[in-house]
């Protein structure tokens, strides 16, 4: 499966609400037509490239990490593509400068198969993230036996 975005990535609302924009044949004319409502939109500063090898599970999350908490340590065998709804996450992982980046509310982010990281929430108020994942059918959406990632990026 191979997925390619550019800058106004539609994270969550392009993965799970493929109803915008939906033509109804002419032959339905009397059928109701489909209702799609906003769930998420973040930006991404450039191109988006998601592949993971097939079958491929379709997973959609909505994460809420209270004030002090934390994902854990974890990789992932597939990838995911996520927006911060509300909250500040602090993000570490390598491929980041100085290995941390803060997410805010509008933000999307994308995290790669098999590299270590983790989310905290170091705010005051619950972090709410909604994620669609996309991972070999079979495998955990995440890996917290740090044995089976891969140790950097």
């Amino acid at each position: 499966m191979r997925i390619t975005r550019g800058l106004g990535l539609v994270a969550a609302a392009a993965a799970i609400v493929m109803t915008a924009g939906f033509v109804l044949p002419s032959d339905a004319a009397t059928a109701s037509e489909p209702e799609a409502k906003e769930i998420a939109e973040g930006q991404q500063p450039g191109p988006v490239e998601v592949k993971v090898d097939g079958p491929v599970q379709v997973n959609f999350r909505e994460i809420t990490i209270p004030p002090g908490g934390s994902t854990g340590q974890h990789c992932h065998y597939g990838q995911l593509v996520g927006v911060v709804k509300s909250g500040e996450l602090t993000h570490k992982a390598p491929d980041h400068p100085g290995g941390v980046h803060v997410y805010k509310a509008g933000d999307s982010l994308v995290e790669g198969k098999g590299y270590i990281h983790e989310g905290r929430n170091e705010g005051k108020e619950p972090v709410v993230l909604w994620v669609t994942y996309m991972t070999p059918k079979g495998k955990p959406l995440a890996e917290s036996d740090l044995t089976k990632c891969d140790s950097g990026k």
